[in-house]
C-alpha cells in the first residue's frame, strides 16, 4: 500500500498545527461558530446533534494493520469505544470534544492518515474496489490510479470551493462492486480492441434529493491522459454549476440540463486545451506509486482444498469469502452487521482484533467496503477456519454477505444534524425480524437513509427505505428495484410510507411476493424486474 513521502507528510502535519491554531482560538472566543465552521469542515469535523463527529479519510477503503490499531485506539481514547465505517470506506467518530481534536489529528498523522477534504465542497476520498489487488475478475489493479488521483486533487487549488461536493471512484472490473456509476465521476479501466488499456469515464451520477445514473462520456482515455481529462470533467463543472441553489449544484444536474452530448462536447474542448499545457504528472510519478502496489509475497504450490465439517463455518465462507487470484488464497469480508447490531459500528476491541488479523494472517492489510464491512484481501485458505474461530468469537463471524441481514444504513437522526426519521433501530429490527431467513431470500440487498440526502444509498437498494417528516412524525417510504452493479438501477417508491413497525412489515410482504413469484434461481431484483412493481403494490396496498 502506498507510503506517504516528505511532501505527504509535511502536508498533514502543517494542516494539524494549523488547526490547533484554529481550535485554539475558537474555544477562547476569537472565532464565532459561524466564522470556525468553515475551518472545522475542512478537517472533516461536523457538528451533528449531540456532539462533534469527525470523518477521518481512507484512500480507497484500504488500511496497514498499525492505521487499522490506532483507529481502535482513538475510539477508546477519544470516543465512546466505538467506530462506524461509513459508505464511502471512511471511518466516522460521533462522540468528538472540540479541545480533543487537534491531538486527534496529530495521533492520525503519525500513521499517515488524516481528515482533510472529507467534508466541504471539494473532491472528497477517492473509492475503489474493496478487493483491488486480489480479485480473480480484475483486469489490474486500480488502486495506483486512486492514489494518482488522490494526490491530484489534495488541495488543488481550483477544486477547493467547487459548487458542491465531489466524489470520484475507479474500478478495473466488469463487476462493479463499488456502485461506480453512481458517482460524479465514474472511471472503469478496460482494453480497447488494439490491446491497450484504458479508461472508461461516466460522468454525472449520484444519489440523493435527485438520484441520476452516470453516463458514460468517452470510451477510451489512454492512461498517461487520465489526470488531464478528469481536469476537463471539473473545470467544466466548476465553470457552469450552480451555487445559486445547493440542491441543483452537483455535477449530474449539470450534465442532465446541458445534456450529454453539449457537456461532452465542452469536456473534449476543454481537454484538448490542457493536452497542449502538459499537465499530466510523468509518468516516473506513477511508476514510483505502482511501487507500492505490487503483488504480497504469495506462496506457491497451496492447496486449495478447506474442510468444510463445521457447519457453521461452510456457511461462512460460502457466503463471506470470493475467489482471491492467486491458488490456495481466498478473500475473506468480515460483516460489521450482526443479528440486531448497528450497521457499519466496531468495538474497539474489534478493530484491534481486526488490525492483528490483518497483521499476521493478511499482508499487513485490510478494505473498508462501501457496503460498511472489513476486507482481508489475502488469506491463505489453510488459516482461514482459525481465523473465522477467532471472529465468531468476537461476534465478527456473521455470515450474511449481500442477504437481507447486509444492511447498509447511515446513523439518522439517533446523530445526524440533517436526517428526518431514525434508520438504525428499523435495521435493527428488519435483521432481527429475518435472521432465520437470509438463506431462503438469498441475495438481497436492503438499504436505508434518514433523508433524502441518501447516505445509506436506499435508492441503490433491491429493497429502499427512506425515512422522511410527515407531519412531524417520522415516516419510511418503500422503494423497489434498486441495483448498484454493472446493472445499475434506481428504485421506484411503492406509494404511501409507513411508520416504523409497519416498515418492517412491508418488508416483509415484499419478500412473500418475491418467494411466491420468482422462477429458478432468480434474485429479488430478477423477480421484480421481470414481474414489475404491480403485485408488490396489491400485497402492500390491496
Amino acid at each position: 500500500m502506498y507510503k506517504y513521502d516528505q511532501y505527504d507528510q509535511q502536508m498533514v502535519d502543517t494542516r494539524v498545527e494549523e488547526f490547533r491554531d484554529q481550535v485554539r482560538r475558537r474555544l477562547s472566543g476569537e472565532l464565532t461558530e459561524e466564522q470556525f465552521r468553515p475551518l472545522r469542515l475542512q478537517n472533516g469535523l461536523y457538528l451533528q446533534l449531540h456532539a462533534y463527529m469527525l470523518r477521518v479519510a481512507v484512500p480507497y477503503g484500504t488500511l496497514s494493520s498499525a492505521q487499522m490499531r490506532l483507529l481502535g485506539d482513538i475510539a477508546d481514547k477519544y470516543d465512546r469505544g466505538y467506530g462506524h465505517f461509513t459508505t464511502r470506506q471512511n471511518i466516522q467518530y460521533n462522540w468528538i470534544k472540540l479541545e480533543d481534536t487537534p491531538d486527534l489529528l496529530a495521533d492520525l498523522a503519525g500513521v499517515e492518515m488524516h481528515a482533510i477534504q472529507t467534508s466541504g465542497n471539494c473532491i472528497r476520498n477517492i473509492s475503489s474496489d474493496q478487493y483491488a489487488g486480489a480479485a480473480a475478475d480484475e483486469l489490474i489493479d486500480p488502486r495506483p490510479y486512486a492514489e494518482l488521483l488522490r494526490q491530484w486533487s489534495s488541495f488543488h487549488p481550483e477544486f477547493l470551493t467547487l459548487p458542491r461536493k465531489f466524489k470520484i471512484c475507479v474500478i478495473a472490473s466488469d463487476t462493479d462492486r463499488a456502485a461506480m456509476k453512481l458517482h460524479d465521476i465514474g472511471i472503469q479501466m478496460v482494453r480497447s480492441s488494439a490491446g491497450e488499456i484504458g479508461a472508461q469515464f461516466y460522468v454525472g451520477g449520484g444519489m440523493g434529493r435527485t438520484p441520476m445514473i452516470a453516463p458514460m462520456i468517452r470510451d477510451f482515455v489512454p492512461l498517461d491522459q487520465l489526470i488531464t481529462y478528469s481536469e476537463a470533467c471539473l473545470r467544466v463543472y466548476n465553470r457552469y454549476g450552480r451555487r445559486d441553489n445547493k440542491y441543483k449544484a452537483r455535477i449530474k444536474i449539470l450534465v442532465h440540463e446541458l445534456g450529454k452530448d453539449e457537456y461532452t462536447r465542452q469536456v473534449e474542448e476543454e481537454f484538448q486545451h490542457l493536452l497542449s499545457q502538459g499537465i499530466e504528472p510523468p509518468i516516473a510519478e506513477l511508476d514510483r506509486i505502482k511501487q507500492y502496489f505490487g503483488d504480497p509475497a504469495f506462496e506457491t504450490g497451496l492447496s486449495d482444498d478447506l474442510d468444510l465439517s463445521d457447519p457453521d463455518f461452510r456457511l461462512w465462507v460460502e457466503r463471506n469469502t470470493q475467489s482471491h487470484k492467486q491458488a490456495g488464497y481466498v478473500i475473506a469480508t468480515v460483516s460489521l452487521k450482526p443479528v440486531g447490531g448497528i450497521p457499519g459500528d466496531a468495538t474497539a476491541d474489534q478493530i484491534r482484533l481486526m488490525a492483528d488479523i490483518a497483521r499476521d494472517y493478511s499482508f499487513d492489510e485490510l478494505r473498508v467496503t462501501h457496503a460498511q464491512n472489513i476486507v482481508f484481501p489475502h488469506i491463505r485458505k489453510a488459516d482461514l477456519y482459525t481465523i473465522w474461530q477467532k471472529l465468531d468469537a468476537a461476534d465478527l463471524g456473521t455470515a450474511n454477505l449481500d442477504t437481507i441481514g447486509d444492511i447498509i444504513a447511515c446513523p439518522g437522526l439517533d446523530y445526524c444534524s440533517l436526517a428526518n426519521a431514525r434508520s438504525i433501530p428499523v435495521a435493527q429490527k428488519i435483521s432481527e425480524r429475518f435472521a432465520e431467513k437470509q438463506a431462503e431470500l438469498g441475495e438481497l440487498k436492503l438499504k436505508i437513509s434518514g433523508c433524502i440526502n441518501a447516505c445509506g444509498h436506499h435508492h441503490a437498494g433491491h429493497i429502499g427505505i427512506l425515512g422522511v417528516d410527515r407531519k412531524g412524525k417520522e415516516n419510511y417510504q418503500l422503494l423497489l428495484g434498486g441495483s448498484e452493479g454493472a446493472d445499475t438501477s434506481l428504485g421506484q417508491i411503492t406509494g404511501p410510507g409507513f411508520d416504523e413497525d409497519g416498515i418492517v412489515g412491508a418488508v416483509e410482504k415484499a419478500t412473500e411476493v418475491y418467494l411466491a413469484q420468482r422462477e429458478d434461481e432468480e434474485r429479488f431484483l430478477d423477480t421484480y424486474r421481470r414481474i414489475g412493481m404491480a403485485p408488490f403494490k396489491e400485497a402492500l396496498y390491496g
